[in-house]
């Protein structure tokens, strides 16, 4: 049968569409579309970011990444459990990943941790495989020294000495509720003084404070700045703002201090699951580990290859306690402290940030 004019069209269209779908379907099937992984991090802006570009360049994977404190991630892959909206977690403090593990919401990545301290494989064996020690921070303080002598006030040396009415308003820490710096707080001065009495001094401590802060970094860099005199934080961070300059100096708690391990966790129901194990054997590499010295940061890194900086924190120069990351990395712990972290201390009044 004679084809007609609309005929001719029609059949041209309909050969146009099918072979639209078919170069579409073929780009999909040969990989041709980006692949983007969605990391969630929870380290400094700044080396989120140029982990985020090394990744890119090294294996050619796009990564969308967002910086988020380590409270905050938990809720939201809690929120998400069964439909993630990210691929990884990398960095923050361990306690939250080792509850995401024993919750379910990761899952092993089977990663080598041959070239690991032993710290870092010991967070791989309490969680078969979920999350990894990628860091060691140590907890510690950090004061203005410029204002310490302007308003004539003592240096702290230990974390009794926070609850003394001379630095009534003059102490700046994070809220352990979305913050995993202010959880080792906690964690660590229950350990040290037994849960009563340090709820007492958290108590006492949170009258004296100024602000506390969504990020457990924050109160450091405004210490530095001058807006607060004291400050609660890791090491690392103060040590990165002493090397830029700021007049301030690190303090040990005299009675001893507790410390995070770091970690990287998969997310349960990653799509990306090709992705997102290479993203953890990058960030567990020397080469990526070392790169962070460029974007000052000083923690202890997990390879004991990767290169550390003659100014950074040392484990074996701090008093530290035999802190307990399965007691306090147990959802039922970190919740209960929390409740009652809610009405001992926080009830009690004080300005927390939004």
């Amino acid at each position: 049968m004679e084809e007609t004019g609309t005929g001719r069209i029609l059949l041209m269209i309909t050969k146009t569409t099918v072979s639209a779908i078919a170069v579409t379907t073929s780009l999909f099937a040969t990989g041709a579309m980006a692949e983007t992984l969605n990391v969630v991090c929870s380290n400094e802006q700044s080396w989120c970011d140029l982990m985020a570009q090394n990744f890119k360049i090294d294996t050619g994977i796009d990564t969308a990444i967002v910086r988020k404190s380590t409270g905050e991630v938990l809720a939201q892959i809690r929120a998400e459990a069964g439909n993630p909206k990210v691929d990884v977690w990398w960095g923050g403090t361990g306690d939250p990943h080792l509850i995401a593990a024993n919750e379910g919401l990761t899952v092993a990545s089977e990663a080598d941790t041959s070239e690991q301290h032993d710290w870092s494989q010991s967070m791989a064996e309490m969680t078969e495989g979920k999350a990894i020690g990628v860091h060691v921070g140590l907890l510690g303080m950090l004061y203005n020294t410029e204002v310490l002598a302007e308003k004539g006030l003592p240096a702290p040396a230990c974390w009794s000495d926070l609850t003394k009415a001379d630095y009534n308003g003059e102490i700046t820490v994070a809220n352990p509720q979305s913050s995993g710096t202010a959880y080792t707080q906690l964690a660590t001065l229950v350990q040290l003084f037994g849960e009563d009495e340090a709820f007492e001094m958290l108590a006492a401590i949170g009258a004296n404070v100024n602000q506390n802060t969504k990020s457990g970094s924050a109160p450091g860099k405004m210490a530095a700045r001058g807006e607060t005199t004291i400050a609660v934080g890791f090491m690392h961070d103060m040590v990165n703002l002493k090397k830029q300059g700021f007049p301030v100096e690190i303090v040990s708690p005299c009675e001893g201090t507790g410390y995070e391990v770091g970690a990287v966790s998969v997310i349960n129901g990653t799509p990306n699951m090709d992705a997102a194990k290479k993203w953890v054997d990058y960030v567990l590499s020397a080469d990526a580990q070392s790169r962070g010295l460029e974007v000052g940061v000083f923690n202890i890194p997990s390879n004991t290859n990767a290169s550390t900086d003659p100014d950074a924190p040392d484990m074996k120069a701090v008093k530290l306690i035999d802190y307990d990351f399965a007691t306090y990395g147990s959802s039922d712990t970190r919740s209960r402290l929390l409740e009652r972290w809610e009405t001992d201390v926080k009830a009690k009044g004080g300005n927390f940030e939004e």
